[in-house]
């Protein structure tokens, strides 16, 4: 994992609006040539509005322009690290299938993935009937 990269999740956790949860998230994408985009987590009062910051950094990074990724951190203050959402680990499937995916806590402590570990019997484009033209 680079530095560049830890700071940057750590960084963007700083930011998450978090009112309800009190859970602060902060994630930093990488592509593939080497540009990080960061992310924290933003909570509504309608629970389901609530983008996390996995994919927070994910949209930031294609309205970017970037579209290939090697690896994400996200940084929580959690007694273990705590891996994606479901929504999360389905969206960087589709993005990333082979990025790693390392899970940090503020102590330090950290776990790593790949989205492919995280996402077994994944759905994705290859399931979809053929469109029709």
């Amino acid at each position: 994992m680079t530095d560049r990269l830890l700071a940057a999740a750590r960084a963007a956790r700083t930011q998450a609006f978090a009112p309800y949860s009190q859970f602060a998230v902060g994630a930093a994408l990488e592509s593939a040539d080497g540009q990080i985009f960061p992310g924290c987590n933003v909570e509504s009062a309608s629970y389901g509005l609530t983008i996390c910051a996995e994919r927070n950094a994910l949209f930031r990074a294609i309205c970017d322009g970037a579209r290939s990724f090697v690896r994400i951190v996200v940084v929580t203050d959690t007694e273990t690290p705590t891996p994606p959402c479901g929504a999360c680990r389905q969206l960087l499937w589709e993005f990333a299938p082979e990025a790693e995916v390392l899970l940090v806590n503020l102590r330090g402590d950290m776990v790593q993935y790949t989205v492919r570990e995280l996402m077994p019997g994944a759905f994705d484009r290859h399931q979809l009937p053929p469109r029709r033209h």
